[in-house]
C-alpha cells in the first residue's frame, strides 16, 4: 500500500469512528482521531458558527478550522458542492444561502459520514440537498455544474492536491469561484510532527507552505486569488505532548513553525 493510500484509509477509519460516535463532539485533532486520551477538548482549530442561518448543531462535529461559506458570495439559486461534508454542516449553511430554487451537493469520501449527513437531511426535509459518496481526487460530479465550490479543513487532508483543485475546476462553472478553509504552514513541518499527524488522521500532516498551497491554486488555471482571512493556530502542549517527546516539543517550538487557518477565494475564467 503506497503512503496516500495509507492516509486515506487513516482518515476514513478515524472520521468514520467520529461519525457513527454521535455524542461527541470532536475537532480534526480531536481525542476521536487519536491525538488525546479521550478526555481532551482539541477543538480549538475551529470558529463558532452559532447563530449562523442554516446551522444545524446535529451537523457540526467541530472538524473545520474556517467558515467557508461566509466569504463565498453564494447567491440564491446558486449550485454549490460541499468537498469534504461531513456530517453536512456547511452545506446546510449554504442551503440557507441558495434558497429553495438553488442546489447544495456534498461530498465525502466518509461512508458512516455521508450516512449521517443524510439522516440529518431527512430530518431538515431538504429536497435540494444531497450527499454524494466519493473522493476529492475523483469527483462524483460532472463537469460545470457548481457555482461556488466550498470545503472546511479537508484538503490538508488529501494526499494529491494538485489533482484534487483539477478536479474543482473541472466541476466548476465558468466564472464561477470557490471559497475553502484549510490549514498550512509557514515553513516545513519536521518529519516526527508529519509521522505523528499521519497516526490522527492528518490534522496537520498534510499541511503545504502557504506559498505552496496558492502556487498549485494559481498554477490549476484560477484567477484573482486572495486569501480573504487568515488565523493563527497554536497547538496546545497537551496535545503536543501526546505524540512527541520532551526533547522534539522544545525542538518545535524553537523552530517556531507558523500553522494558520486561511480561507481562500478563487474564480474560474476561461
Amino acid at each position: 500500500m503506497d503512503s496516500s493510500e495509507k492516509i486515506k484509509n487513516i482518515v476514513k477509519n478515524k472520521y468514520g469512528e467520529i461519525a457513527r460516535n454521535t455524542s461527541s463532539k470532536t475537532s480534526c485533532c480531536s481525542s476521536g482521531c487519536g491525538c488525546g486520551t479521550g478526555t481532551t477538548d482539541y477543538s480549538f482549530v475551529g470558529e463558532s458558527y452559532s447563530g449562523k442561518s442554516g446551522y444545524n448543531p446535529d451537523a457540526d462535529l467541530n472538524l473545520g478550522c474556517g467558515i467557508p461559506t461566509d466569504v463565498a458570495n453564494i447567491k440564491e439559486g446558486d449550485t454549490v458542492v460541499d468537498l469534504g461534508s461531513g456530517a453536512g454542516n456547511d452545506a446546510f449553511v449554504a442551503r440557507s444561502l441558495v434558497g429553495q430554487n438553488g442546489r447544495v451537493i456534498g461530498v465525502d469520501m466518509t461512508e458512516d459520514m455521508v450516512k449521517k449527513a443524510k439522516e440529518n437531511n431527512k430530518k431538515m426535509g431538504y429536497s435540494n440537498v444531497e450527499f454524494l459518496f466519493g473522493e476529492i481526487e475523483k469527483l462524483p460530479i460532472s463537469d460545470g455544474v457548481a457555482n461556488v465550490v466550498i470545503s472546511n479543513c479537508v484538503l490538508n487532508l488529501v494526499p494529491d492536491k494538485v489533482k484534487a483543485f483539477a478536479e474543482i475546476y473541472r466541476v466548476m462553472k465558468n466564472r464561477g469561484h470557490f471559497s475553502i478553509s484549510d490549514i498550512v504552514t509557514t515553513a516545513e513541518l519536521p518529519s516526527y510532527i508529519k509521522s505523528a499527524a499521519e497516526a490522527y488522521a492528518g490534522c496537520v500532516a498534510g499541511a503545504l507552505l502557504e506559498e505552496d498551497y496558492l502556487s498549485i491554486i494559481k498554477e490549476t488555471g484560477f484567477v484573482n486569488i486572495k486569501v480573504a482571512k487568515k488565523r493563527n493556530i497554536t497547538i496546545p502542549d497537551d496535545m503536543l505532548q501526546t505524540f512527541l517527546s520532551p526533547e522534539e516539543m522544545i525542538e518545535f517550538k524553537k523552530n517556531e513553525v507558523g500553522i494558520f487557518s486561511i480561507t481562500v477565494y478563487g474564480e474560474k475564467r476561461n
